[in-house]
């Protein structure tokens, strides 16, 4: 038994060695199958995501990602106000990207696509969600959701947050996140609804910063509103539009 074995850039010793070579563990007809649920299987799969994601969104030109909830009522004021939305934003010369599920990701997707834009939905395989709807044009699945979410702020310039839940609660703050760190720059956040949203902002404003737990100045990363002209306004003001190849406008919408 060798002391040291190098199998690619790792370096096993001791215990560590396995038997054989990597070309011998691929061409051997008597293993089994269980290696494809291995991590470095995995890996695989979630490179390949990025690689579908990326090939498919990468001429898609301005958008605005737009988040809220799966669970809004087509009959709704909030279900309305999605449809305003993406027609605005499409009109102001951006794609519309959302999570392409029902509610609020489908108001948007089908404002975006009424208003003659590029409706785009980022799906994500979940055990009761129904697929995409019915008014998106380019649609993604994914099985994981870091690459999903990794799509909507990449090919997004801003996000417009409608009323929503914990989904959408996790793509705000991990939004607002990577623009206190730095990660991403010239991103305008705004929250639609102030009424919906007014709790999360006085608990922020007095628990989290009076406690000292982030900055006064963090809460100055979004904006609230009821309207949406302004909403198009805030969200659209870093950016000058690029067209999709072909197409009009795109906008992103997250659930």
């Amino acid at each position: 038994m060798p002391e040291e074995q190098r199998l690619g850039p790792v370096v096993r010793r001791r215990e560590q060695i396995q038997p054989g070579t990597t070309d011998q563990r691929l061409l051997d007809t008597k293993s089994d199958s269980s290696w494809v649920h291995t991590d470095p299987w995995r890996v695989m799969r979630i490179q390949s995501e990025f690689v579908e994601g990326f090939g498919a969104l990468a001429e898609l030109g301005s958008a605005i990602s737009v988040f809220g909830s799966a669970r809004t009522g087509p009959e709704s004021f909030e279900y309305q106000t999605g449809v305003e939305l993406g027609k605005a934003l499409v009109e102001a010369g951006f794609a519309v990207i959302t999570g392409g599920g029902p509610g609020a990701m489908e108001a948007a997707n089908k404002g975006a696509r009424e208003a003659g834009g590029v409706s785009v939905g980022l799906g994500i395989e979940l055990p009761f969600e129904q697929g995409l709807n019915r008014h998106v044009d380019i649609g993604v699945n994914f099985r994981y959701f870091f690459v999903r979410k990794t799509m909507f702020v990449k090919y997004a310039q801003g996000f417009v947050v409608l009323p929503g839940g914990l989904g959408t609660l996790d793509e705000l703050f991990e939004a607002l996140t990577l623009v206190q760190t730095r990660k991403v720059t010239r991103f305008p956040i705004v929250l639609f609804g102030r009424e919906y949203w007014s709790g999360l902002v006085d608990w922020l404003r007095d628990t989290v910063v009076a406690q000292g737990k982030c900055a006064a100045k963090d809460l100055l990363l979004f904006h609230v509103t009821d309207d949406v002209e302004e909403a198009v306004a805030l969200v659209t003001k870093e950016t000058e539009p690029r067209r999709h190849p072909g197409s009009g406008p795109a906008v992103a919408i997250g659930s």
